[in-house]
This record gives structure tokens, C-alpha cells and sequence, in this order.
């Protein structure tokens, strides 16, 4: 018989096992599939954009803070009382009924996202989102705590020290305590918030609204804290369809590369040319200020949030070293690419998308506008009486009960008549000639619908349109409202 050699292979094929590993084999990885989350140290930096969105920070504190403790005859300005099922805005009282208003509202909300972001890029996002604004509240009490970033990162490097133990205790209470507060006035815009705070002081509020505060506090606390950008990068949606709305016309924050390249560090005299050197002098600092820990001389990337401190850095840095401003600038990628001027860059962008989305927000606004100016003081709701769908009275007429609900939207009593049509010789009774329904308040009225025999004859048997028409009376500073509702009269076989 003829030997031969196995080869590696035919052995572990035979059962022999694998073959032993050579020098020539490819160690193996491991490969996590988590990253290890880098802390990221902001650096505090002052400029033009900063001072806006500090104006920003304000403006929203002051009306979201302060908003719950304004009065309007003689109650809570803003009041989403649930429980009552009122929605009180200023001097304008709202129901379920009217929960249309909450869905203009949205669409409002969303085609102004898209116009901005088409404008302008993320600039809800830099300068007026809640995550943006309380990151911004809780790093500048870490730095007034901790210091600035070289004093926290040296801190964070070393040993637990009573130091670095007071001044983490102190960040955190102070944290804490603006958390619990914004908890505390969320659960204010829909429970009186001068009837919650006192309740939160004698330890008398109800497990609800200690669930709430709780948990909007903590939500205020963890976001703000802890995750910071991992909230803009991961969990915000926009972050990631944001692209959708872009396009070459949009304003960003762009570095100019052209200008700034080739980079690298240099003293202030240094010949540029000569040294073969662009204007970024590659400090790092506009890494150092992101609040998201990117490059923004990587180019446009979907954790930009807009909030231009690279800007505002950098022209710090071009003003040191005696270079023009505007390395890293807001401009459009077409703006860059074809060297438009400021006005050229703003001329386009009144561009037809812009122009299609103004259009459709305008209608919008002015729509729902017209329709809160001119909708009824006063809604009603009809609900057949369903234990007694008809029944045979005196004289033969044919009786309806119903339930009917007038919800008056304003905040003074007013009186009401009812009355019934759509069926020859309809006659209604309601206990009373006329109704009285006291300031902002809903009240519950039975009616009984009566028609003739005749009436019924000519009707014949089974269910018929009816309507109510219910009138409010005019008085010294309202004139005469009328509202019709339909229903279904049954005469029985």
C-alpha cells in the first residue's frame, strides 16, 4: 500500500482534533460590542452666542418657573386641572371637548422645527431645548463647585480626598434641589401650586402628585446630571432624522477648511505662508467647550447640537493670535463651497422649501387663531337616556329623556334656555323655563321630549332626527350664543 500525509484538515475530518495552531495564524480579538462612555469635561467659554443662550436659559426659567404662580381672576393663570377636566390659559377655558387645540398646537410645534432646522439647523436644540437649558443650569453649578475642567478632571484622576468628597456632596444637593424644585412646579400647572407647596410642607400631598414631583425631578436630575449628551446622541430621535430637513442651503456650524488648513501650532509672528500653515492653530479648545465631545473640523455630525460655543471659542482664539474671525462659523455648505458672503448665504434661504413651510405654519396659526376667536362661549353634549328609550305618557304622547351637558366657557354665571325642533309639535320639559350655570362649570340637565299622538302617527314608528337648541341668554357684557345639537327621537311600534 502506498502512504501518503494527511493534511490538517483530513486528520480533524478523521476525529483527530483540529490541528495545532502555527506562528502564521491570526490571534483572535474580543471585541465588545458596548464603548466605554468617556466623561466629557466641558470647558466654560463666554462669547456672543454664549450670552444668547444664557438669555435663553433665563427666559425660559423665568416663564416655566414662574408661569404656575401668576393669578387670573382670582385663580392660577395656567391650570390643567384634570380632575375638573378644565384647562384654564389666561382668560381662555378649555375642555376635552376642545382637545382639537392640543393637536394644532402639535402641528404648529412641528412645522416650526422644521422651518428653524431648515433655517438655521438645530437651533431649538443649542439654545431653548429643556435638555440643552438644564445641562446648561447643572455644569455651571459644577464649576462654581468643582472649578473649571483642568480642576475637575485633576480632581476625578486622584484619591477621594475630604476635599473632592464636600465639594461632590455639595454639586449633588444642589443638583438635587433644583430637580425637585422643576418637579415641584411641573405637578404646579395641574395642581394649584399654592395649595402644593403648603400641602408638600405639612407632608399632606396625595400619592399621586408625591409620584409625580418624584419622578419628574429625578427625570430632571438623571438627564441634566448623569447623561447629559448621551440623552442628545442616543435618546432624542431628532438627533437622527434631523438630516431629512437639511440640505446645502441650511445654516450650520461649519469650519473653514480651506482657510484653516493646513493646521498646527505656531507663536503669533510666525509667517503663515512660509510655514505652510492655514489658521487653525490645532489648540483643541473647540473640543474642549462641545458639550457633546466632538470635532466640529470632522465636518457636520448628527451630535452637533447647535449650540455654537465652538464659535464663540475659536473667535476668542483667532482675536489672540491677530487673525480675522469666523474659522468655525455659521454658514451653508454651498456658502463655503462657492465663498457666498453673509447677505448671499441669508438671500438663499429664502429658498421654496423654506417658503412651502412658512406658508402651511402661517395657515395653520391663523386657522386655529380664528377658530378660538370665534368658538362658542359655551359647548353642549347630548346623551340619550338609555334605561327608558321611549315610553307612552298622558294623552297619548310619545316621551324621550335625555341627558344634556352645558359646559359654560366663561367665568360668570350664566342662564340658558333649551328648546326641541326637527319633529312637528316637539315640546320639551326641563324642570324650569330657564338654567342657570355657574362660572366656568358644567352641569348635567334631564330633558324629557314629548310629541302628540298625530305627531307620532305621521312619524311613524322607529327612530327620527331631533334637535336641541340650546340659547344663551345675553346679559350686560354678552350678547346672545346659540348652539344645536343633534340627536335621535324613538317612537315605538
Amino acid at each position: 500500500m502506498t502512504g501518503s500525509t494527511a493534511s490538517p484538515r483530513a486528520a480533524e475530518t478523521a476525529g483527530a482534533g483540529p490541528a495545532p495552531a502555527t506562528t502564521d495564524d491570526v490571534a483572535a480579538e474580543v471585541v465588545s460590542l458596548y464603548q466605554k462612555q468617556k466623561k466629557i469635561y466641558a470647558r466654560a467659554v463666554s462669547g456672543w452666542f454664549a450670552g444668547w443662550r444664557w438669555a435663553l436659559v433665563w427666559l425660559t426659567q423665568v416663564v416655566f418657573y414662574g408661569l404656575p404662580w401668576l393669578e387670573w381672576n382670582a385663580r392660577q393663570a395656567v391650570l390643567f386641572d384634570l380632575g375638573a377636566r378644565r384647562f384654564y390659559i389666561f382668560g381662555l377655558v378649555l375642555y376635552p371637548q376642545d382637545f382639537i387645540y392640543l393637536t394644532g398646537l402639535l402641528v404648529i410645534s412641528a412645522y416650526s422645527l422644521f422651518l428653524f432646522t431648515a433655517i438655521a439647523g438645530r437651533l431649538w436644540c443649542g439654545y431653548a431645548c429643556p435638555q440643552t437649558v438644564y445641562t446648561e443650569i447643572f455644569m455651571w453649578v459644577e464649576r462654581k463647585i468643582e472649578g473649571d475642567r483642568a480642576q475637575r478632571m485633576k480632581r476625578d484622576a486622584g484619591p477621594w480626598t475630604a476635599d473632592r468628597l464636600w465639594r461632590f456632596a455639595a454639586k449633588h444637593a444642589a443638583w438635587a434641589a433644583i430637580a425637585l424644585w422643576t418637579g415641584i412646579t411641573f405637578v404646579g400647572y395641574f395642581s394649584p401650586i399654592r395649595e402644593l407647596v403648603p400641602s408638600i410642607a405639612a407632608f399632606g400631598l396625595g400619592p399621586w402628585e408625591t409620584f409625580w414631583v418624584l419622578f419628574y425631578g429625578f427625570a430632571t436630575y438623571g438627564n441634566a446630571g448623569w447623561m447629559r449628551e448621551q440623552v442628545c446622541k442616543y435618546m432624542c430621535p431628532y438627533a437622527r432624522f434631523q438630516s431629512a430637513m437639511f440640505d446645502k442651503d441650511t445654516m450650520i456650524i461649519s469650519y473653514d477648511a480651506e482657510r484653516g488648513e493646513p493646521r498646527g501650532t505656531r507663536g503669533r509672528k510666525t509667517d503663515l505662508k512660509a510655514a505652510n500653515l492655514g489658521h487653525c492653530i490645532d489648540c483643541g479648545l473647540c473640543v474642549q467647550v462641545c458639550p457633546t465631545g466632538i470635532d466640529i473640523r470632522n465636518g457636520l455630525q448628527y451630535e452637533c447640537i447647535g449650540c455654537a460655543a465652538c464659535i464663540d471659542v475659536c473667535d476668542s482664539v483667532m482675536d489672540k493670535m491677530q487673525y480675522p474671525r469666523g474659522l468655525v462659523r455659521y454658514a451653508t455648505q454651498n456658502g463655503m463651497a462657492n465663498h457666498w458672503t453673509r447677505a448671499q448665504m441669508i438671500r438663499r434661504a429664502f429658498r421654496p422649501r423654506v417658503l412651502v413651510y412658512t406658508a402651511v405654519l402661517a395657515l395653520i396659526v391663523i386657522a386655529m387663531g380664528v377658530s378660538i376667536a370665534l368658538r362658542a362661549p359655551f359647548k353642549v353634549d347630548v346623551v340619550r337616556d338609555r334605561a327608558s328609550l321611549a315610553r307612552l305618557v298622558e294623552d297619548g304622547w310619545i316621551e324621550n329623556v335625555y341627558q344634556v351637558q352645558i359646559m359654560n366657557a366663561l367665568e360668570r354665571e350664566q342662564r340658558y334656555l333649551i328648546t326641541a325642533g326637527g319633529i312637528d309639535g316637539a315640546r320639551i320639559d326641563t324642570g324650569g323655563d330657564e338654567l342657570r350655570v355657574g362660572a366656568a362649570a358644567a352641569r348635567w340637565v334631564p330633558v324629557a321630549v314629548r310629541i302628540p299622538p298625530e305627531a307620532a302617527s305621521a312619524a311613524g314608528p322607529g327612530a327620527h332626527p331631533v334637535t336641541f337648541r340650546i340659547e344663551r341668554l345675553a346679559d350686560a357684557d354678552h350678547d346672545t350664543a346659540v348652539v344645536v345639537e343633534k340627536s335621535t327621537f324613538i317612537v315605538p311600534r
